[in-house]
């Protein structure tokens, strides 16, 4: 399969790579940042979570980092909510997209939001239904699609049956989750094949944590695979509590030099995006995880 012209980014480092960050950072930094991304050209920059502050101490700004953001016309700002309550908050925040998180691991599912998988869709399914009801936007969050910290081998279509009932409960999109880094581009490629089968292609998304090394290798091989949506990190921010010695997200730096480099648009600024990355870095105290911006950052030295 030819590879396409252009792909669609998703920015999670505001919500996935920041929850994820040892250090608490300022409600101002968040908001400046999410700027910072949306003046770089990303059209989805995913802005927070609205989870409880009790498991996730870095969301708990979350209605003021929504209330801050100086909103793009065309930009979207998808939130995170994981039952009604979550749901409730973010619509009273004013979100106009939203996204709910399942697992494809048993285990990791109870250890993650403490239900089996099926009590998770069974949280989930008035959370959509009351989405779409507003005309809101609800996206799906599949983690462990390529492996377990837990279990081991996940197998693929232990992966598509929670995505079709996702896409079947009304998630317009399914972002398919290395959530620990250990998916290979083999193992990538027969599990999107397996989950294509029961929801369309065009409404697949990957999301690929970089702990072997393998994310950017794992895109190429989606891309391959019919995969247009590609959701990463600024700055490689974040990791998972629930996976010891899980990386974060693929950097964004890294995503886009390499789209670039294959003649696929993304209408990203690479010289803002590394800008975005550099300031969220010195907020944090600590070098990007990109090796993009390390080597231009080298290169400008």
């Amino acid at each position: 399969m030819s590879l396409p012209r252009k792909v669609r980014i998703v920015e999670v480092g505001p919500r996935d790579g920041l929850q994820n960050e040892p250090a608490n950072v300022l409600t101002a930094v968040k908001i400046e940042l999410i700027e910072r991304l949306a003046d770089a050209g990303l059209l989805v920059v995913e802005a927070t979570a609205f989870v409880s502050p009790k498991w996730v101490p870095q969301m708990s700004d979350n209605a003021e980092v929504f209330a801050g953001i100086r909103k793009r016309p065309g930009v979207a700002y998808p939130v995170l909510v994981p039952n009604m309550k979550g749901f409730e908050a973010a619509r009273a925040a004013g979100a106009e997209e939203v996204a709910v998180f399942g697992a494809a691991s048993e285990t990791f599912s109870r250890k993650n939001i403490n239900c089996s998988i099926e009590q998770s869709l069974e949280r989930f399914a008035p959370v959509v239904k009351a989405a779409r009801a507003r005309k809101m936007r609800v996206r799906g969050y599949i983690s462990c699609a390529a492996g377990c910290p837990y279990e081991g081998e996940v197998k693929p279509q232990a992966v598509a049956a929670v995505a079709e009932k996702l896409y079947r409960m009304g998630c317009y999109e399914i972002s398919l989750g290395d959530t620990i880094g250990v998916g290979t581009p083999g193992r990538i490629r027969a599990m999107i094949e397996a989950v294509a089968k029961k929801v369309p292609i065009g409404r697949l998304a990957g999301h690929y944590h970089d702990t072997y090394g393998q994310a950017l290798a794992n895109i190429y091989a989606s891309l391959e695979a019919g995969v247009r949506t590609f959701d990463s990190s600024v700055a490689g921010l974040g990791g998972c509590p629930y996976a010891k010695g899980a990386t974060g997200n693929v950097a964004t730096e890294d995503v886009i030099y390499m789209l670039e480099g294959l003649g696929i648009g993304t209408g990203v600024d690479l010289t803002r995006l590394r800008q975005a990355g550099k300031f969220i870095c010195a907020e944090l105290g600590r070098e990007p995880a990109s090796k993009v911006a390390r080597a231009l950052a080298a290169k400008d030295s």
